[in-house]
């Protein structure tokens, strides 16, 4: 199996918020898991970056992140240069759709909590 290397962007340290769920249940399933956030924290032993951190090997970006409030990040996700972006509920974004295409990164619009449960992570 591909290691699936996974950025969750837009990480929270509230239990109660999906970003958190997610971060736990990809560390659960052996997955690497980077965070980026606006609070500095640890989730199931996972470190919230506060700064924008130059990632190697990130497979998956799963966006937590509104869509304007994506814009300002569109540059350095695309730096990455991951192998999909996944829009989660209330993500979705059209004009970043466009620039990942663009950049021939592939784009899902897809629930990571439901990909993992399904096991179509």
């Amino acid at each position: 199996m591909t290691q699936k290397n996974t950025l969750v962007f837009g990480a929270s340290l509230n239990p109660k918020r999906y970003s958190n769920m997610a971060m736990c249940r990809l560390s659960s399933n052996a997955i690497e898991v980077k965070a980026f956030g606006l609070k500095n924290g640890m989730v199931s032993g996972i470190e919230i970056d506060t700064d924008l951190q130059p990632y190697q090997n990130i497979h998956t970006v799963t966006l937590y992140v509104n869509p304007k409030r994506q814009e300002a990040y569109y540059d350095y996700i695309i730096s990455l240069k991951p192998n999909r972006v996944l829009f989660n509920p209330g993500t979705e974004n059209p004009e970043f759709y466009k620039l990942l295409d663009q950049a021939s990164i592939r784009y899902e619009i897809a629930c990571t909590l439901v990909l993992l449960s399904t096991n179509q992570y």
